[in-house]
């Protein structure tokens, strides 16, 4: 007797990543494999189940028809179903430690809260934490050193697969005190340009040129008054009332700091937060956090209205 047809887990996932992103580029990104496989996956899905599943538009779009739209629902209970399982199997026997690396303006808010879901789901693992500028977790990455690595886009090791974790807009980071966000010429703190970690493809800081160039495109008058290697050594220049600095907006803030907008301050550009995990990471550990870290991005708690970060002072 012939064995039933089944549902293959990878295409399920693929099919919902495409769902949700509304776009094969994106959902090729999310599950780390090229535009072409994500395709040849719908291709067997579509196969298998014999139905449509999905529309694709012009300029990419991609919109789920009605059989689509009924799988959706089930895929999702599938998935969840799955993880859950492996998960809570995987609690019991999960030993050992997984190495991290999170770029220093990501929100602690949002870290904190991943590390919590961890800890309460492997108890016994053991996690060892590195943060850092971009550039140098992307190359403790590349050589080995970590797991799973959470860095701004852009600064990610050439043709290695990545995940969009979380998107920030970028804003102005002043002084309580001094508001050197009013002077008439803006005074602007930016990262050094010479930096050990700097990818060789780039000449110097990415988000510095981006910020710079924010400005420059602006028309806002305004001079590069300081730079620093860290971010805590931009935050002590504008708490020192030397010069503004940008962060992603949902960064914790040092005491008197505080974010500021109008006052004909330019617009800043968007930080897209990637996810990558090492070659070889160790498991099973290394999957339990990522599974935290999609978790909790899936229901953003820390930014809600009563974690949000309080206005500017007048």
């Amino acid at each position: 007797m012939a064995l039933p047809l089944s549902l293959d887990l990878d295409l399920l996932r693929t099919f919902v990543a495409i769902a949700e992103e509304k776009s094969f580029t994106r959902a090729a990104e999310r599950v780390g494999r090229t535009q072409s496989a994500v395709s040849l996956q719908m291709q067997r899905l579509e196969t298998v189940l014999e139905q449509k599943l999905v529309d694709r538009g012009k300029g990419g779009s991609v919109e789920l028809s009605s059989q689509g739209q009924a799988l959706l629902v089930r895929a999702r209970d599938i998935l969840a179903m799955n993880d859950g399982i492996l998960n809570d199997l995987r609690r019991a026997t999960a030993t050992g430690s997984v190495r991290i690396g999170v770029d220093t303006e990501f929100p602690v808010r949002a870290l904190s809260g991943i590390l919590r879901a961890f800890a309460d789901r492997a108890p016994d693992v053991e996690v060892e934490m590195m943060s850092g500028a971009s550039c140098a977790v992307s190359m403790k990455l590349k050589t080995g050193e970590l797991d799973l690595a959470i860095l701004k886009e852009g600064l990610e090791p050439r043709q290695w697969p990545a995940e969009l974790l979380r998107q920030e807009r970028m804003c102005w980071v002043s002084s309580v005190v001094h508001k050197q966000h009013l002077q008439e010429v803006l005074p602007v703190a930016l990262s050094t340009r010479e930096c050990e970690w700097l990818p060789p493809w780039l000449t110097e800081c990415l988000y510095s040129s981006r910020v710079q160039r924010a400005v420059e495109i602006s028309g806002r008058r305004h001079r590069i008054a300081a730079r620093s290697a860290s971010t805590s050594g931009l935050a002590a220049l504008v708490q020192a009332g030397v010069a503004v600095m940008a962060l992603p907006e949902a960064s914790e803030l040092p005491e008197g700091l505080c974010r500021v907008s109008g006052d004909g301050l330019p617009e800043l550009p968007i930080v897209d937060y990637l996810m990558l995990t090492a070659r070889e990471p160790r498991q099973p550990m290394t999957d339990l956090l990522l599974a935290e870290i999609r978790n909790f991005h899936a229901h953003p708690a820390e930014l809600s209205a009563d974690s949000a970060p309080p206005p500017p002072p007048p």
